[in-house]
């Protein structure tokens, strides 16, 4: 299988959100190949799984506080269709690599714009 490509943000703090992540991927049968800082705001985990592990890996992601994109669900959507129409051992053992790019916003409140004096774009 190839590469499927996921695009996340959360508005919850880095040091709380990342390591409930890698332990709920680990949970699910995910191994966690890489993890690395793309910038101080964006984190990219690269991670295998069973496909027979793939919706289980999905929930994971939604329930540990990520926003995907409509892309990331459709791809995650499809490899579980994909799943549900296999039946043999070794269909579902086939193993899906995954790129999950992760954006950490700032909520933006009053009180910051009162302090900048600026307003949103």
């Amino acid at each position: 299988m190839q590469l499927l490509d996921i695009q996340s943000f959360s508005y919850e703090e880095r040091q709380g959100l990342l390591p409930n992540l890698t332990s709920a991927l680990a949970d699910c049968g995910g191994w966690v190949l890489c993890r690395r800082s793309l910038s101080p705001s964006m984190t990219e985990i690269r991670l295998e799984i069973q496909l027979r592990s793939i919706l289980d890996l999905y929930t994971s992601i939604v329930s540990s506080g990520l926003e995907l994109t409509r892309s990331g669900h459709l791809g995650l959507t499809n490899l579980c269709n994909c799943r549900k129409n296999l039946t043999t051992a070794t269909d579902l053992g086939q193993v899906v690599t995954i790129r999950l790019e992760i954006s950490f916003l700032e909520e933006i409140t009053l009180q910051s714009l009162l302090t900048t004096g600026t307003t949103p774009a």
